[in-house]
């Protein structure tokens, strides 16, 4: 047992400890387990990487409840795994969450592994920051490693805060050298270094205010802490081979998001400012989206997104492909009892024409059987773009999953 989870493991008996049982206790189990399939239709073209056109793996993800007090005091437990037949970078596993949540009168407070999400964007989530990103389950952002944390609530009529003391810096993992999807050199997960003398044990603090003023729902954000985004420096290991080092800074991050709710309108607005020693910038998204509601078949909801993302990062700090771009997208929702959902966009760089489509669908094939596709696709890009080394990963994944 790590000291991670030592750690968590005390401060869950710790609060736990803290709140007397009264009631009948309820315990749930639920999850599910999936077949994933990944298709390649083109060759793999980066040195090391297997030629796969298919690429099947498994992914069980049980969930536990435990809970008493009438739901007042909690304990979940969601513990993530995945095989995969290719990647050994990717066949990880991971505690998504393992809580204790206290709720009272005017205030709670979580104690573990968790995860928190703030944002409001459909496709860049800027200023989300609290979770790791999992790198080597997708290449969109949204799945998040669980975070060691100590989260205590207000709320008040005036708004929510919420303080975060998080004892524990999770690093980023990536594909290995075998796996699709991954940069033109090998990231050396081995060899991360970080500005902080204490490494993955230098305290981070959070800080999130949280209010609803009529139709606007506004969230302001302070953080300093470990950078979750790593710079690669291009460094030779001991055999010569030249090879990507992660490298964790110090950083200090101001962040507001904010939506507006008007009739059948969503104003969305994400911003960061972010300082570090090796220097600031400035990034901000901005977008709406426009639900026809009712106007697909019996009840369908069709819904149009646009956004614009900028990014002021200079060369010494952390990629990102979000510089100067523009996304277009559209959510189908059939509302109807199979949950059947679709959501497809393309992310475009005016600049250099460079194009990321993705397609995604689900649906109930029964109570407990669910189908979900992923298709991505990649056009026009040119070298000097991030995602030149991806650029023959266009991919179709396939999930065929069974909850309980």
């Amino acid at each position: 047992m790590g000291p991670p989870i030592r750690f968590v493991l005390s401060a869950i008996v710790l609060c736990a400890g803290l709140s007397p049982a009264a009631g009948d206790p309820l315990f749930e189990m639920s999850g599910f387990v999936a077949g994933d399939l990944r298709l390649f239709p083109h060759h793999a073209i980066q040195p090391g990487q297997d030629n796969q056109r298919l690429n099947p793996s498994l992914v069980p993800q049980p969930e536990f409840l435990w809970e008493w007090n009438g739901g007042d005091d909690r304990i979940e437990f969601a513990p993530f795994a995945r095989l995969d037949s290719h990647d050994r970078e990717r066949s990880h596993g991971d505690i998504r969450q393992l809580s204790y949540l206290h709720i009272d009168d005017g205030w709670d407070l979580t104690a573990g592994f968790d995860k928190v999400f703030w944002g409001v964007m459909e496709s860049r989530h800027l200023v989300g920051y609290i979770n790791q990103t999992d790198a080597v389950e997708d290449v969109d952002g949204e799945d998040k490693l669980g975070q060691p944390m100590l989260n205590l609530g207000l709320q008040r009529d005036w708004g929510d805060l919420n303080f975060f003391y998080l004892p524990y810096f999770r690093e980023r993992a990536f594909p290995g050298r075998h796996g699709r999807l991954r940069a033109s050199l090998v990231v050396d997960t081995d060899r991360a270094r970080h500005e902080a003398s204490a490494g993955e044990w230098y305290p981070n603090v959070a800080l999130r205010y949280a209010t609803v003023l009529g139709d606007w729902d506004i969230g302001l954000a302070q953080f300093h802490g470990t950078d979750r985004e790593p710079r690669l420096l291009a460094e030779a290991d001991a055999n010569g081979a030249i090879k990507l080092i992660p490298v964790y800074d110090i950083v200090d991050r101001t962040s507001v998001d904010i939506q507006a709710t008007i009739e059948e309108w969503l104003w969305k607005f994400e911003g960061i400012y972010q300082t570090a020693r090796h220097g600031s910038f400035f990034a901000a998204s901005a977008g709406l989206e426009y639900t026809f509601f009712g106007s697909v078949g019996e009840a369908g909801d069709l819904g149009v997104i646009a956004e614009l993302h900028y990014d002021g990062r200079g060369r010494s700090a952390p990629l990102s492909m979000f510089d100067d771009d523009i996304f277009l997208g559209a959510r189908l929702t059939l509302n109807d009892p199979d949950s059947t959902a679709f959501l497809g966009g393309i992310i475009f760089d005016p600049d250099s024409h460079a194009k990321a489509i993705s397609l995604e669908a689900e649906t109930r094939l029964s109570d407990i059987w669910k189908l979900e596709a992923e298709l991505r696709l990649y056009e026009d890009i040119k070298h000097g773009e991030l995602l030149y080394s991806s650029r023959q990963d266009d991919h179709l994944q396939v999930r065929f999953s069974r909850n309980f």
